[in-house]
């Protein structure tokens, strides 16, 4: 069974750059394609970037291009989502994915069959 366990979150202000990481326990990390998605208050969780088993096929949400990039280390069993110049539209409980079934996960949300807990962003104007 795989385990995800997200951290890094916190309240930022407009502009600010902001690190979340997700642990991956219970299976092979590199055998795992892992995504992030974020859920805004009454809103659907949505996707924000995805990477492959081994880093070589990434992709981002529009909305998030060229502000965020997500990365794996398969030595720490970690994912990383480093997110720069953060604005109020990214408030959100980002959460981690993984899916075992796949090279890809991409942005299609069943995918994934594995999720973390989730870690508050709070972008402040």
């Amino acid at each position: 069974q795989v385990q995800l366990v997200e951290s890094g979150g916190g309240l930022v202000q407009a502009g600010a750059s902001l690190s979340v990481s997700c642990a991956a326990s219970g299976g092979t990390f590199s055998n795992l394609a892992m995504g992030w998605f974020r859920q805004a208050p009454g809103k659907e969780r949505e996707f924000v970037a995805a990477i492959s088993r081994s880093g070589g096929s990434i992709d981002y949400a529009d909305s998030v291009k060229g502000r965020f990039i997500i990365s794996r280390d398969n030595n720490k069993n970690t994912v990383y989502l480093q997110m720069n110049n953060l604005k109020p539209e990214d408030t959100a409980v980002y959460y981690c994915a993984a899916d075992r079934n796949r090279y890809y996960g991409g942005p299609v949300r069943t995918h994934y069959a594995y999720w973390g807990q989730g870690t508050q962003v709070t972008v402040s104007s």
